[in-house]
């Protein structure tokens, strides 16, 4: 059973119970279940393994910060190194996922859902649990599923620090 914390986040001025632990670096990456956008359960650092993620934790694709990060990732992911892969979690319905990425024209990032199991947010301490919505957290993880990076927002208007994720998932590939 995962721990449940409270006092770390607000969603809409009210205080939030985050469920699970926050990840260190150093340690290994949670293996987790998601959806991809054509409703396909699979387990997301296998279907990676050999590549470095970079995975980004957002409560909602249509939210201004969410699409502005996802369309951000996106740009970034096309000029990265093709043994780098950005994953985009967000509790969104695969349908909408795909919506979304269709209107959006972001093509780049493998887009994924927690919202049949919250198994992502548990696993690395970003679900809300009354609103049932990640926390915005970005996380690098290299080739040998070893976390190197971590960055949990502290409100969920913060968009991560792009450079720095950026600039750890490239010295992830050496590592």
């Amino acid at each position: 059973m995962a721990i449940e914390r409270k006092g770390l986040i607000k969603f809409a001025g009210v205080e939030q119970t985050v469920v699970g632990e926050d990840l260190k670096v150093g340690q290994k990456a949670p293996e987790f279940s998601i959806q991809k956008i054509d409703w396909s359960l699979t387990k997301a650092l296998k279907e990676t393994k050999g590549k470095v993620r970079i995975i980004a934790s957002v409560p909602s694709l249509d939210t201004p910060v969410c699409d502005r990060e996802t369309r951000r990732f996106n740009e970034e992911a096309a000029k990265l190194s093709k043994d780098v892969v950005v994953l985009v979690v967000s509790m969104d319905l695969p349908v909408a996922q795909k919506r979304w990425c269709g209107a959006a024209g972001v093509d780049q990032v493998l887009m994924v859902s927690d919202a049949a199991r919250a198994d992502f947010g548990k696993k690395y301490g970003t679900l809300m649990k009354a609103v049932r919505l990640l926390r915005r957290a970005v996380f690098v993880v290299n080739k040998k599923g070893v976390v190197t990076y971590v960055d949990y927002m502290p409100a969920n208007g913060d968009e991560p620090r792009y450079d720095e994720v950026l600039d750890a998932a490239r010295k992830a590939l050496y590592r």
